[in-house]
């Protein structure tokens, strides 16, 4: 049997995660598919490649040669894609996102870091959707966002940065509505509520909303789901219900945002890339990108801004 890149990457990522459950998961793959493949493995390199510790497990001496060779392998395959990638006539960046805050000034962000490229951009409702095309060579780069412990699992050939660690969702509402004028809510006092569901359903965000209302002492009743932003917010103003929403939001008219006590709900937001086909340096750049972008709307809430400078280990890296 011969090695192949997909054996290197399994290696690879099982050190990552630092367990086989966790690599499976990230992988795709079932675990006990993953530990057949790891020992095919080891059959040919003629040892154990990780022992089980009290934290996971760990690689032995061997598995420590092997991953530094698998590494190096696999950023010299990296090099070849992008490298190839670059110099290919009509090469362009395709860019996949859910609908975050941050979008609208992506576009222009990425004009400035990345000049003279050329870069398409279209927007998904379903992670897992985006996650699927990416994987399928479809989207470059995606950027996606993950409620509470929710995980997405990436498939092989990606690698993934965490913009934000940690931003506390809020709620949107009436400005007639009659918690409008406090500066802070508690989640039980929305417990009478219509609430409007969120457009991404696989991100943990609705499993989130409904742990963290069961934790309050009600179930919530979601009545609509509206991915049009003007309607969605109309309805709002109306009265007709209220909404999560991410912190960064800009205030719209006849709503307000208001922050939650305890920050029950909390988002993360995370970009993604294929190796083949996006260069380390490129993959910095729209890091700097996505995170300018974010910082041009920690200002539209001052509870927000208050919570922000009160929280710098959660700022994006801009060194």
């Amino acid at each position: 049997m011969q090695l192949e890149l997909r054996h290197l990457q399994a290696v690879c990522r099982i050190a990552e995660a630092g367990s086989l459950g966790r690599a499976a998961r990230l992988l795709g793959v079932s675990q006990p598919a993953l530990s057949a493949q790891l020992r095919r493995v080891e059959r040919v390199t003629g040892g154990e490649l990780f022992v089980r510790s009290r934290h996971g497990v760990e690689p032995t001496p061997l598995g420590q040669f092997v991953l530094a060779r698998a590494r190096r392998v696999l950023s010299e395959m990296d090099a070849l894609g992008t490298g190839a990638r670059a110099i290919s006539t009509g090469s362009r960046l395709r860019l996949g996102c859910i609908l975050l805050v941050l979008l609208d000034g992506l576009l222009e962000q990425t004009d400035l870091f990345l000049s003279g490229q050329e870069i398409t951009v279209d927007l998904e409702d379903s992670v897992t959707a985006l996650v699927r095309m990416l994987g399928a060579g479809q989207y470059d780069v995606i950027a996606y966002g993950e409620v509470n412990d929710h995980e997405v699992p990436l498939p092989e050939g990606v690698l993934a940065r965490t913009l934000i660690p940690k931003e506390p969702f809020c709620i949107r509402m009436s400005v007639k509505h009659p918690l409008a004028d406090q500066e802070q809510i508690t989640l039980a006092d929305l417990a009478d509520e219509l609430w409007m569901t969120l457009v991404e359903d696989d991100d943990g965000g609705p499993e989130a909303l409904i742990e963290a209302c069961a934790k309050a002492g009600f179930v919530p009743s979601l009545r609509y789901r509206i991915t049009d932003r003007q309607m969605h917010h109309g309805l709002i103003a109306a009265g007709r219900a209220v909404s999560l929403s991410q912190p960064t939001a800009p205030s719209t008219a006849g709503t307000v945002m208001r922050p939650l006590i305890g920050t029950p709900i909390i988002g993360r937001i995370r970009l993604a890339w294929n190796r083949s086909a996006v260069s380390a340096e490129q993959a910095d750049l729209l890091y700097h990108a996505a995170a300018h972008a974010y910082l041009a709307n920690v200002d539209n809430n001052p509870f927000h801004r208050a919570w922000w400078d009160a929280h710098p280990e959660v700022h994006p890296a801009l060194d």
